[in-house]
């Protein structure tokens, strides 16, 4: 398996493959709108800006997983993230991230780049992952990595 063989449900309802995204440098991040991190939309959104025309997508995956702080609907969430923080990245459907009714996507992406001492399981909204090219997942950060801290990474990336 790799990246390119998972489907995934865009936040309209739209199931796709993920191979719409090879040749792309992504950071694939679960949200959540009613989070402590949840400023950082903006963050990923001016990184999104910055990079789109080189090829770089951010895909954000709502999670309810972590404290019920993605309570919403998928109407609700995109109108959220659209109006509150002028969102243009890919949204998709809200997922489990974590346990057996995780999306095979997100499992997949735990055991290319593991968390702390090496566990798999996300800990927290906000977690980040940045995909080369290729379709590696060559690094995992934490909920608290600022977007903006991820820029240089995504810049050798680019190029």
């Amino acid at each position: 398996m790799n990246l390119y063989d998972f489907n995934v449900t865009t936040i309209a309802g739209e199931d796709i493959s993920m191979s719409r995204y090879k040749g792309m440098v992504l950071l694939i991040v679960n949200v959540a709108s009613e989070c402590g991190f949840t400023p950082q939309y903006e963050g990923l959104e001016k990184l999104f800006q910055t990079y789109k025309e080189k090829g770089f997508m951010v895909l954000g995956f709502p999670s309810n997983q972590f404290g019920g702080q993605e309570s919403k609907s998928e109407k609700e969430i995109r109108f959220f993230c659209e109006g509150t923080y002028d969102v243009h990245f890919d949204m998709f459907s809200k997922v489990d991230v974590n346990g057996e009714n995780a999306l095979p996507l997100y499992n997949y992406l735990k055991k290319e780049q593991t968390g702390m001492l090496w566990t798999q399981a996300i800990k927290w909204n906000f977690t980040k992952f940045l995909i080369d090219r290729d379709g590696k997942v060559v690094k995992r950060y934490g909920s608290s990595t600022k977007p903006q801290n991820i820029k240089d990474e995504i810049e050798e990336l680019l190029n």
